[in-house]
């Protein structure tokens, strides 16, 4: 049995590698598993087709597509350019003020949109431009746009958040709100780096003009007040609301969802923009439903070949001792973030770390945290480093080259991953949120 488990797990990993889709891989590798397991090809397909059907029946999957569609809604508005614009005012007299404006920025579009790519490709057209325009220098300015990009995957709601709920049957709201506190400390990282780094180099991040009042056009500020009240509205219906006990986080998805087509209207958003939200929506949330659908055939040749506790065994067998298992965990996550997308690093590892976590007494939102930091990570590592890519095709400069973000983007890494650990080492930087407040 643990042959074939572990040769199955091989095939799996190798299909990925090789460039394979993840859910293809995921899909080929547990239908071979369970029909070895069963013996018979009829059966392994009613096993498979009947945990597609049911993967397919939860509402909680309702969940992804809404927030999706909340953050195209905003993002199409163009209110997330109205965010850095405010920001940007706010922090003018503060060394790196462009850099410390796109952190904040990102920080508060995280809780609208949940996917860090959207916030890549959003502040590489906005922040960018203004940035060099000021004389800042290239790396800089690239590596705090992709860095701080990673809040969205963190700051709730976030998509990696809802996948790995689902598959570890956490609650989502706790989940949500144990982000929170860590969202905001990366976040608090990330500005103090760009303020100190400005402050010792002046050449990296020059000083900002003031503007004055008068160039600020009526138009400019009611376009500036509806969004910032429109996104400090949705932010709390959303968090609020799941905080509170007022709204299940379908409900505040939906609720979301809905005042964010109003605030669209109200900046002017037109019948192009609508479309464009809806399909952009739907293109980022089909493969992700696709691969929760595998993922579930994945879990269940998982179950069925006891394919955990042969794990298990295998790992306790190297060592019992918890740092080392950790710290096991930690390096495959990294090695797996040079090569793979981070929702396909969850639904491979998580059904198989998650238990091993729980056998160490990690708390469990701890751990959720500390997965989603490391595996984050992974989206600033070379070669593959998907949010590097998503801002060198989102940047309007030909000159920039990959060199210049992955650099520009190491000092985030660094901070992302010491934050992590940081997590594990002080679990109530997760955990005292839900205990108190839900």
């Amino acid at each position: 049995m643990a042959t074939l488990i572990f040769s199955i797990l091989t095939l799996l990993l190798i299909l990925v590698l090789l460039g394979v889709h993840i859910a293809v891989a995921l899909g080929a590798a547990s239908a071979l598993g369970v029909y070895f397991l069963l013996g018979s090809p009829d059966i392994a397909f009613s096993v498979l087709s009947g945990t597609a059907y049911e993967a397919l029946r939860k509402d909680i999957f309702i969940v992804i597509p809404l927030f999706v569609l909340m953050g195209g809604f905003v993002s199409h508005s163009g209110a997330a350019k109205d965010i850095y614009t405010i920001s940007n005012r706010a922090f003018r007299k503060i060394p790196g003020c462009l850099a410390v404006a796109t952190v904040s920025g990102n920080s508060i579009f995280a809780a609208i949109t949940g996917v860090s790519i959207a916030s890549a490709a959003t502040f590489s057209r906005i922040a960018y431009p203004e940035m060099v325009a000021l004389g800042y220098k290239k790396s800089y300015a690239l590596g705090v746009i992709a860095g701080s990009a990673c809040l969205g995957m963190l700051i709730p709601p976030s998509i990696l958040m809802i996948i790995w709920a689902v598959l570890t049957e956490i609650s989502i709201g706790a989940l949500f709100i144990a982000g929170l506190l860590p969202g905001l400390l990366l976040a608090t990282f990330f500005i103090l780096y760009c303020i100190i780094t400005a402050k010792m180099n002046p050449q990296v991040a020059p000083p900002c003009p003031i503007p004055t009042e008068e160039n600020i056009s009526p138009s400019q500020r009611r376009s500036e007040l509806i969004s910032g009240t429109a996104i400090l509205g949705l932010i709390g219906i959303v968090i609020g609301g799941i905080w509170g006990g007022f709204l299940t986080p379908t409900e505040a998805a939906g609720f979301g969802a809905m005042g964010a087509f109003i605030v669209g209207l109200l900046k002017g958003m037109r019948r192009k923009e609508i479309i464009d939200a809806i399909y952009s929506a739907g293109k980022t949330t089909a493969p992700i439903m696709i691969l929760l659908i595998t993922a579930s055939m994945y879990s269940r040749f998982l179950a069925m070949g006891g394919a955990v506790s042969v794990i298990h065994e295998t790992m306790f067998a190297i060592s019992e001792d918890p740092m080392v298992l950790i710290a096991m965990i930690f390096a495959i996550w990294l090695v797996l973030g040079m090569f793979i997308d981070s929702t396909s690093i969850i639904l491979l590892t998580v059904p198989i770390f998650a238990p091993i976590a729980t056998l160490l007494g990690v708390n469990e939102l701890a751990f959720a945290i500390f997965g989603i930091l490391v595996i984050e990570a992974g989206l600033l590592t070379p070669p593959f480093g998907l949010l590097i890519f998503t801002v060198k095709a989102a940047v309007p400069d030909q000159s920039v080259t990959l060199g210049m973000i992955f650099k520009g983007s190491i000092p985030y890494w660094i901070m992302i991953l010491v934050v992590a650990i940081l997590i594990l080492a002080f679990p109530f930087l997760t955990t005292w949120l839900p205990q108190n407040l839900m």
